[in-house]
C-alpha cells in the first residue's frame, strides 16, 4: 500500500508496531516491508515513539525521537489500520482510535471483534439464517480439564476436521486433522495462538470469496465479482500461500460462476457484512458445496498484498489498486464527517 497510494493526494505517516507493542515512526519506504519468504519483514525498534493525540479535541500526532526531542507530525485526517490478527483487527486498535477521536478505515470496535472471533461470527450468521460449517468451540480450560470430552465432541463432527484458533488471522495455527491421533497436537498448536479454538467439519466444495465495500452514509454495501482459490498441492490455503506465493495454490478471478451463483454469493456476502455491523471493507470466504454456499469466515481487514484476493477481486470489478485505497479513505472520511454533524 505504501507503493500504491496516490502521493498527489496524501501525505503518509508510516507507523510501525514493534513485537513489544511500541508505536514507532518508520521510513516511508515500501521496499523495507516487502514480503520475502527467506526473511519476513519486521518492524525494528528505532527508538522513536509516536504519541497519539492527548484528547479527542486534537488530531495532532507527534513523535519523540531517540534523543528525546519531541516534534509534531501534523494533523491527522484518517488512520488506515493495516493490521491482521489480535491487537489490530480485533477492535483493540479501533477502540484506541475511538478514544483519541481519530477517524479510521474499516469496521468499528464491535464488528471488528465479531469478525475476529470465529465462534461469534458463526453464532451471529447462524442467527440471521446464513449457513456456516458445523463446529465445536473448545476453551483452554475445557481441554486441560477434560480432554476426553473434547475428543468425543470432535468425533461427532466426523473426519477430516480443521482445528483453528478462534481469534487469529492469516491461517496461523490452523491444521487439518485426518485421523484421531492427530487431534491432540492440532489443538495444542491452535492453543499456542489463542485460549479458544474451533474444531470444524471439513466442507467439500470450491473455495470462493467476495470482496465487500461499505458505502458512505445512506449508500448500500457493494460486493465485487467472486474469486476462487484452487488448491492442488497443499492441504489448505495457508500462510505461505497467502503471503509468500507458495506453490500449490492458484487464485482465479473472476471465478467461473453462473449468473445466479454470482448473484447469490454477492447477496450472502453483503448480508454477512451487514449482520456483524461491518463498515468500510471485508472479504467474505465461502465454500460452494453440493448444497449451496456456506460461509467459512469473514475478514474485516483482509490482505492487501499484490497476491491478495481482496484487491484482485476489485481490480477484476473495475477498481484499480490506487482507486480502491482512495475509495476506502473517502468512505472513512464521509462517515466521520456525518458523525460530526450528528
Amino acid at each position: 500500500m505504501l507503493a500504491a497510494i496516490d502521493r498527489s493526494r496524501y501525505d503518509v505517516i508510516p507507523i510501525g508496531i514493534t513485537p513489544e507493542g511500541a508505536f514507532t515512526l518508520q521510513h516511508d519506504d515500501a521496499a523495507e516491508f516487502a514480503l520475502d519468504p527467506d526473511a519476513m519483514p519486521q518492524v525494528h525498534d528505532n527508538g522513536t515513539r509516536v504519541r497519539w493525540p492527548e484528547s479527542a479535541a486534537s488530531r495532532e500526532l507527534s513523535v519523540m525521537d531517540a534523543d528525546g526531542t519531541v516534534r509534531s507530525l501534523g494533523t491527522v485526517d484518517v488512520v488506515f489500520p493495516i493490521l491482521h490478527g489480535p491487537w489490530g483487527e480485533d477492535g483493540t486498535v479501533q477502540g484506541m482510535l475511538e478514544l483519541v477521536g481519530l477517524p479510521y478505515v474499516g469496521s468499528g470496535v464491535l464488528a471488528s471483534a465479531l469478525g475476529m472471533d470465529k465462534h461469534f461470527t458463526k453464532t451471529v450468521l447462524t442467527q440471521v439464517g446464513i449457513p456456516v460449517a458445523p463446529w465445536q468451540t473448545v476453551t483452554s480450560y475445557e481441554w486441560r480439564a477434560n480432554p476426553a470430552s473434547v475428543r468425543d465432541a470432535a468425533a461427532g463432527l466426523g473426519l477430516p476436521v480443521f482445528v483453528k484458533p478462534a481469534r487469529a488471522g492469516s491461517s496461523v495455527g490452523v491444521s487439518k486433522v485426518s485421523s484421531p491421533s492427530e487431534l491432540d497436537a492440532a489443538i495444542e498448536m491452535a492453543l499456542a495462538e489463542d485460549d479458544k479454538v474451533l474444531i470444524e467439519t471439513e466442507l467439500v466444495g470450491r473455495e470462493v470469496e467476495v470482496a465487500v465495500l461499505g458505502g458512505r452514509p445512506g449508500e448500500p454495501t457493494r460486493a465485487s465479482v467472486a474469486g476462487e482459490i484452487v488448491v492442488s498441492g497443499r492441504d489448505f490455503y495457508d500462510f505461505d500461500a497467502k503471503y509468500l506465493g507458495a506453490p500449490g495454490i492458484d487464485l482465479v478471478c473472476p471465478a467461473d460462476l453462473t449468473h445466479d451463483e454470482l448473484a447469490t454469493i454477492q447477496s450472502l456476502g453483503i448480508r454477512a457484512f451487514d449482520a456483524i455491523g461491518g463498515e468500510g471493507l471485508a472479504r467474505v470466504d465461502f465454500f460452494l458445496t453440493s448444497e449451496g454456499f456456506v460461509v467459512n469466515e469473514l475478514n474485516t481487514m483482509p490482505g492487501f498484498t499484490p497476491i491478495s484476493m481482496f484487491p484482485k477481486c476489485w481490480q477484476a470489478s473495475g477498481l484499480s489498486y490506487p482507486a480502491l485505497i482512495d475509495e476506502l479513505i473517502d468512505v472513512a472520511l464521509a462517515r466521520s464527517a456525518f458523525l460530526l454533524v450528528e
